[in-house]
């Protein structure tokens, strides 16, 4: 599907992790034989948080680089969370000789050649979703494993790591309620995060979470999609609607909406024969005043999926230091097929009809076909 492209995401100056370096000197962590040296790419909302995560919550994890283009970026996040370098070249980063494994959060389009530098020197990656913008760019990750002939590679789908979506999976495992039937699934966001988001970018950028974790709760591929949208009025980008059927037989429905304006919610409840289990509200707290009664919700998903990221973290670390991947944990495949199926759902709402979903051979570094 084509061949890796040349690495991005250079820095805009050449690379003075010198002067940083010193600046940094007095927090360096003591690294044993247990240590992980960790280097994340990319300082905004999700490096910032994964920083912050990995220098406080994770035992075993050194965050030793802090790597951003924007240098005052780089400093700032490097600085609040105790980082040994900060850093803006993200390809010399990834070949650093101090730098174990590697957590990518840089721009999407980034994230496929990084990760393939990243595997062809032996490197463990924890990289956000997408893998890649579209399937032609992820699937050289795939073949660059296959080569490596072991996965590194480790996606970030958190929500296989949310205790609600683990409760929906076990019960699916356990059987008591018969076999599951339907998944419906909400995604809202408050507004979109920039002023040309389109109903393509819906389903490219919002919806692979729901894509990933159906295919993870079911345990099964799907087959094939149908994508819509309601009118709205005015400039915002209405809701998309998506109907996915399952090779097992199941139906699974989606809806995006980036623009709910009330704030962030996910919703989510499992049909089954003899039964349903269904995502409770993540608002910790309910307000009684005035005659009302009232839940808070979030500006993002930061404090609704905080302990999924967290748990996700530890998950990488862990993998990483008995070599054994996470059986939980999203791989390269797995975010092969999000982005493929993403790609589907573009074509169905582009055509206002179902379009099939035929997956390439799955190679059998990633399991059974």
């Amino acid at each position: 599907m084509g061949a890796s492209a040349p690495i991005p995401f250079a820095s805009r100056r050449p690379p003075r992790d010198d002067d940083r370096t010193m600046r940094h000197a007095h927090r360096r962590i003591p690294v044993n034989a247990m240590s992980t040296r960790i280097a994340v790419i990319g300082a905004g909302v999700m490096g910032a948080d994964h920083a912050r995560i990995l220098a406080s919550e994770v035992a075993g994890a050194v965050l030793q680089v802090v790597c951003d283009q924007d240098a005052e970026r780089a400093e700032a996040v490097a600085e609040a969370t105790g980082a040994v370098h900060a850093a803006t070249d993200a390809a010399a980063t990834v070949i650093r000789e101090d730098v174990d494994a590697v957590l990518i959060a840089s721009p999407d389009k980034t994230h496929a050649a990084l990760t393939i530098a990243a595997i062809e020197r032996g490197k463990p990656v924890l990289c956000e979703k997408p893998l890649a913008p579209t399937s032609a760019e992820a699937w050289p990750v795939i073949e660059a494993e296959v080569r490596a002939g072991r996965r590194l590679v480790q996606v970030g789908f958190m929500r296989r790591f949310d205790p609600p979506y683990r409760d929906m999976r076990a019960a699916v495992e356990a059987g008591a309620l018969g076999r599951p039937m339907l998944m419906h699934n909400v995604h809202r966001n408050v507004e979109t995060p920039f002023a040309w988001f389109t109903a393509d970018m819906a389903i490219t950028n919002s919806a692979p979470h729901e894509f990933d974790i159906a295919r993870f709760v079911l345990g099964s591929e799907f087959r094939a999609m149908s994508a819509f949208k309601p009118q709205r009025d005015g400039e915002r980008i209405p809701p998309v609607f998506m109907v996915l059927e399952t090779e097992a037989g199941q139906l699974v429905n989606v809806e995006i909406n980036n623009n709910a304006a009330y704030g962030y919610d996910v919703r989510g409840e499992l049909v089954f024969e003899k039964g349903s289990v269904l995502l409770n509200a993540a608002a910790p707290t309910r307000t009684y005043a005035d005659f009302k009664s009232y839940e808070p919700y979030a500006p993002d998903w930061r404090d609704r999926f905080a302990e999924a990221y967290r748990r996700q973290a530890m998950a990488w670390l862990r993998s990483i230091e008995t070599g054994r991947p996470s059986d939980i944990a999203a791989n390269a495949w797995d975010g092969f097929c999000a982005t493929f199926v993403a790609e589907a759902g573009v074509a169905a709402l582009a055509g206002g009809g179902r379009v099939p979903i035929t997956y390439p051979a799955k190679p059998a570094l990633y399991g059974p076909a």
